[in-house]
């Protein structure tokens, strides 16, 4: 098999087949159309275009009214941007998977992957976001943060530019091209250590979450039982219940993209 240089580990098979990487690992790659495949595939572009459909009717909709023009829902605007991105990312997997994985090179796989990892490292980062805003919020007893816009779009542009760089880690160097003992069984040109240190990251972030949504929710059913010995407390009562809504959308955003990372850990062992 040709290589094109020398690594610290070995040699680099940068010149080699995408096939060469999966027999490696000793996962075959089907030369014809199965009909599991052709309901996946079908099924994926289903899915995938619902889900960009759904997120483009939710950007118009903060684009257009005046009145979810508000940091918060500049996030959550965000965080249809990457779900709409990561529609696009599956859409394209789709058209690059099961037998066609065989007519990818090296940069074309690179490509395909990191695609999805950009977007859904966006979706949790951004979730991240949301949840650290939410809890200044509720802890402050205000409907909206008063975060200025311009902090909100640098904040937004951090996001993406952490996304990205986590998207193209792999394709940088952080892989197993030089290095076949490295290779995950999971993504067989990704290396085993950046596979567990994605993981960890994304563990990390739950775990954040977890803990602020928790504090949310003892701090809210405090304030509410107190508050419930206070009839006339109306307008406290009215900032609670619209507080805990966005939470409660926000929760649902969170089990949709842990549904995204299911069907890419299924798709990545199936192809």
């Amino acid at each position: 098999m040709a290589a094109s240089g020398v690594g610290g580990a070995g040699i680099c098979y940068y010149n080699s087949t995408v096939k060469f990487f999966y027999d490696n690992i000793g996962k075959n790659i089907s030369d014809t159309w199965r009909t599991q495949d052709y309901v996946v595939v079908s099924l994926g572009l289903t899915v995938c275009v619902f889900i960009i459909l759904t997120n483009i009717l939710v950007m118009s909709a903060i684009f257009l009214n005046r009145r979810f023009h508000y940091p918060i829902y500049y996030l959550l605007g965000n965080l249809a941007a990457a779900d709409l991105f990561a529609g696009i990312a599956y859409m394209h997997l789709m058209f690059h998977t099961g037998p066609w994985t065989k007519k990818l090179d090296i940069n074309q796989w690179f490509l395909r992957q990191g695609l999805i990892d950009t977007s859904l490292t966006a979706s949790v980062i951004n979730l991240m976001a949301i949840a650290l805003e939410r809890h200044q919020t509720i802890f402050t007893m205000q409907l909206h943060s008063k975060m200025t816009n311009q902090r909100v779009f640098l904040l937004i542009m951090g996001i993406w530019l952490v996304a990205i760089i986590m998207g193209l880690i792999p394709t940088m160097g952080w892989n197993c091209v030089c290095s076949l003992k490295k290779c995950s069984k999971m993504a067989p040109l990704y290396s085993k250590d950046y596979l567990v240190f994605w993981a960890v990251l994304n563990l990390v972030s739950f775990t954040i979450m977890v803990v602020v949504y928790t504090r949310i929710f003892m701090y809210v059913r405090h304030k509410s039982q107190r508050m419930s010995q206070h009839t006339t407390q109306v307008k406290h009562k009215e900032t609670v219940v619209s507080l805990m809504r966005t939470v409660f959308v926000i929760l649902g955003e969170y089990l949709e993209l842990l549904s995204e990372q299911k069907l890419l850990t299924t798709t990545r062992n199936t192809w």
